[in-house]
């Protein structure tokens, strides 16, 4: 296996950061690799040939064997990673790797778009350069974007966007009215379903406006409350919709207690309403337009 490749390897963020660790304090051979990682030689040789390029390791040749070592940026990454900073983790990556750099920067034009579309961009803007792309790239870079917060997807459309805001925007209430408008369904002649799913109405908010998923529950629940009677919470079961999402909402976090930093990584396949005073809600109905937001109480 060379190390000439012109598209990014599948190697998660999880191995990315075993391996660092696991060559941090000594030059570690192929083989001690395997053993700790529990993987085969070509997992192994795969992951270390990622690592190299992104400039997390480095290579020595003593005597014709290998040994690999962790390098100033890997050890940068490892302290980002100790210190659950994910966007720092997310801009080394950026800066390192010319596949995730040129992800983010071509997900920046065409967003929100369809992993077919993200492609075609990519395809069309990097066909003059050594690298290449094709569905596994862009699954394995959007997960690695997706883990560390720099880029959400719909769970019900797939579509790939950027998570640039932290919080929501002082129009949060009308963006909330028309998209409860848009996907409000029919039931028959002049009548609405006036309860929502939450979680549909979670995903395409933060479409529209780029905000984090943690960002609109509390919007959402500050904005109920402060318009009592005229926005209702309810806590009926969840919809079958919001368990049948295709996607999960993929999440990051430092597993503790084993011989390597590691990464614990889940992906939740089943959407969550929002809670409000220890009660689980996920569905919302509106009985009056007329409504104010206080962005300061969220």
């Amino acid at each position: 296996m060379t190390d000439e490749r012109a598209t990014v390897r599948p190697v998660t963020l999880g191995r990315l950061v075993e391996l660092t660790y696991l060559c941090e304090e000594e030059n570690i051979p192929t083989e001690e690799i395997e053993q700790a990682l529990d993987v085969s030689h070509r997992r192994a040789r795969e992951t270390i040939i990622e690592a190299k390029r992104i400039s997390l390791l480095q290579e020595d040749d003593p005597d014709d064997d290998l040994l690999y070592s962790t390098t100033s940026i890997g050890e940068s990454f490892l302290e980002a990673v100790r210190a659950e900073d994910w966007p720092q983790v997310s801009n080394i990556l950026a800066t390192r790797s010319p596949h995730y750099g040129t992800f983010l920067d071509a997900l920046e034009e065409v967003e929100p778009a369809d992993l077919e579309t993200v492609l075609d961009g990519l395809k069309e803007n990097q066909q003059f350069t050594p690298y290449s792309y094709n569905q596994t790239s862009i699954e394995v870079l959007g997960d690695w974007a997706e883990r560390l917060g720099q880029v959400q997807r719909n769970a019900f459309t797939g579509s790939y966007y950027l998570s640039s805001q932290t919080d929501v925007s002082s129009n949060f209430a009308y963006v909330l009215l028309s998209a409860y408008d848009d996907l409000e369904q029919t039931a028959g002649v002049n009548l609405r379903q006036r309860y929502l799913s939450i979680p549909r109405l979670r995903e395409e908010i933060c479409e529209r406006t780029r905000c984090s998923r943690s960002a609109f529950d509390r919007a959402l629940v500050a904005l109920c409350q402060q318009n009592v009677g005229k926005l209702e919470l309810s806590g009926a079961p969840m919809d079958t919709a919001a368990k049948d999402s295709a996607l999960g909402i993929k999440r990051i976090e430092l597993a503790g207690g084993g011989e390597l930093v590691s990464t614990s990584q889940s992906s939740q396949q089943v959407m969550v309403g929002v809670e409000s005073f220890d009660k689980q809600y996920y569905y919302l109905a509106v009985h009056d337009r007329d409504v104010t937001f206080d962005q300061e109480d969220t």
